[in-house]
């Protein structure tokens, strides 16, 4: 009896939608949730919809955009490492080499 398997050959790789890839894909849902709830308040406050409407689409399509332009500029992991390696300090300072001195074992 034999048996037939199907093998799924993109376990490993990232999820990617249209071009964004991993979790730009999250970045421009919360984006879009957002300018959903800000239509929403703008509305409910009262504001004219010839004010609402054209300031919504105006942030959804810069929203679009950079977000377009980040999944291409860093990829999947890209964006996490830059920002990463732009929180390490240039250099240390310490005034005292007791610290340096009390690692020995004893």
């Amino acid at each position: 009896m034999a048996s037939i398997y199907h093998i799924n050959k993109g376990v490993s790789k990232p999820i990617e939608f249209k071009g964004l890839k991993a979790q730009y894909i999250a970045y421009l849902a919360i984006g879009l949730v957002l300018l959903l709830i800000a239509f929403a308040i703008l509305y409910i406050i009262g504001l004219s919809l010839f004010v609402v409407l054209p300031l919504i689409i105006g942030l959804g399509t810069s929203l679009f955009f950079t977000v377009f332009h980040l999944s291409r500029k860093f990829g999947e992991h890209g964006l996490t490492k830059y920002l990463a390696k732009r929180g390490l300090p240039n250099h240390i300072k310490f005034r005292s080499r007791r610290l340096f001195t009390n690692l020995k074992s004893k």
